[in-house]
């Protein structure tokens, strides 16, 4: 099977990695878990992805072209590191969509090896999911043709190929697809992109002669792997520059097994405005705010005070317990446009309960393999060949979720938004940051997570959609399996 192959390939690893993360430079790493960032291109403005104008309408679809490549990129002052990239060195453009557009969103890989692009949280058919049958050969071209069809939400686009999504992610092939329509045009809040409105993708990379270094340990594949060098739209500890009042900022959690935890270096309370998929009905005051890897999070940050002042977006790594700056934002004098948050900003489904007509259950498990370990969903490990689950549309379930295992992991699903319901039996357990539509959820250790799930739309008998812990290397292990909707 091929993730095993991939194991195998990937067996090796650095003498001091478990202790440092496979990182020999001799610039960045230091006994005390701290990383010294000598040689680093650091507080260089900040990096907004560009927004990808499409071609002209064909036949009223709009033609959005993008190419997978191998390129270099400068996170060194003196060395051009290799990477992979969509449209550009690193990372990959911003595709800003409305509900309703029809759209053909066209992968050219110009790789020397086969991959797939999914749009991760993008309600669509399944043959037009992006998963590991859509796979995109060396030097050919596939199109992710639909109507959009759900509400304004930031989601992303990322490899989803069958043993190598991990590696492929690592390497820099992520982007972002933000979904704008009527509801969210309509709210007095920052949006103007890369402006006040600010897209963060966070990753924590190694890096091995200043390269990209990706070479997971069998031990780091049952952890996940995470590096200590941690990126900011691939930039270290860059900067940027905001005006006086609200600040929006669209944060990705694009690592491969960190989990992150975020935070002002002062302190200072915060507002959640959305989260996966939607927004939350009222803005949530935090101080910190945890993501797993894939979530996403809009926040609002009130910089009205620090006129002429800096705030930095501090970032914890909670696993290995390492803090890092993710931004520098300099504060000018003159005020934002935005300068009071709504007091709702949307209005939920009721959801009753006593409709649901079934539970299904999954339980997250592993075992180490003799040093090549295999991760499963309900004892099974993912087989392509093999449908897990079989749904009926517009039937409202619970998927009952456990993770059995003394570490974190946590699950994502193509195809739909759901709402958290339950976390470790009680409702009371889900916080108010989570009470909006998902695509993936956290399990801490030990932890029980029950959501609410409508397949609504898309039926294909042939057409099958993945569900799977989003930490990729326990993904690309086995802990995945798919599912039809008929």
């Amino acid at each position: 099977m091929m993730y095993r192959r991939n194991f195998i390939k990937l067996s090796f690893v650095c003498a001091t990695y478990l202790l440092v993360g496979c990182n020999s430079d001799k610039n960045s790493t230091s006994s005390n878990n701290t990383v010294s960032l000598d040689g680093f291109l650091i507080n260089q403005n900040l990096n907004i992805p560009a927004l990808l104008n499409p071609t002209p309408d064909i036949n009223g679809i709009k033609q959005f072209n993008l190419n997978i490549e191998e390129r270099t990129h400068n996170f060194y002052t003196d060395v051009a590191s290799n990477t992979f990239g969509i449209n550009q060195s690193y990372l990959g453009n911003t595709l800003l969509l409305k509900n309703g557009d029809k759209v053909s969103i066209n992968y050219t890989n110009k790789l020397q090896e086969a991959t797939t692009i999914h749009g991760h949280g993008m309600h669509v058919p399944a043959s037009m999911d992006g998963g590991p049958y859509q796979r995109i050969e060396s030097n050919m071209t596939w199109s992710a043709s639909y109507t959009v069809n759900q509400k304004a939400s930031t989601n992303w686009y990322h490899p989803h190929l069958m043993g190598k999504t991990a590696e492929h992610v690592y390497h820099g092939l992520a982007g972002l697809i933000i979904i704008e329509d009527n509801e969210s045009n309509a709210l007095n809040l920052p949006k103007s992109y890369g402006i006040d409105d600010i897209p963060l993708i966070i990753q924590d990379r190694n890096f091995l002669n200043k390269q990209l270094s990706y070479a997971p340990s069998g031990r780091d594949i049952m952890r996940g792997y995470r590096g200590n060098v941690l990126l900011t739209n691939g930039q270290v500890q860059p900067k940027m520059t905001a005006k006086a009042g609200l600040l929006r900022l669209r944060i990705l959690n694009g690592s491969n097994g960190s989990l992150y935890n975020f935070s002002f270096s002062d302190g200072r309370v915060f507002h959640q405005i959305a989260t996966d998929n939607s927004f939350l009905e009222s803005p949530v005051e935090l101080t910190s705010l945890k993501l797993s890897p894939s979530e996403r999070a809009e926040i609002v940050v009130d910089l009205a005070n620090d006129a002429n002042g800096e705030v930095l977006l501090k970032v914890a790594e909670l696993i290995d317990n390492r803090t890092f700056t993710a931004l520098s934002i300099s504060v000018d004098a003159q005020a934002s446009l935005v300068s009071t948050l709504p007091l709702n900003l949307t209005t939920h489904e009721v959801i009753d309960v006593t409709q649901v007509v079934r539970t299904r259950n999954f339980t997250l498990e592993g075992s180490g393999n003799g040093g090549n370990p295999i991760l499963t969903i309900n004892n099974k490990a993912m087989l392509m060949s093999r449908i897990d689950e079989i749904v009926n549309v517009n039937e409202l379930e619970i998927w009952h979720i456990e993770n059995t295992m003394n570490m974190n992991h946590n699950f994502h699903i193509h195809a739909t938004h759901f709402r958290p319901y339950k976390r470790n039996g009680s409702t009371v357990n889900i916080l108010a940051n989570e009470q909006g539509y998902k695509d993936c959820i956290q399990l801490g250790p030990n932890e029980t997570v029950d959501i609410l799930v409508r397949m609504v739309d898309y039926t294909d008998i042939n057409g099958k959609y993945m569900y799977h812990c989003h930490y990729l290397e326990h993904e690309d292990a086995g802990m995945m399996g798919q599912f039809v909707v008929v």
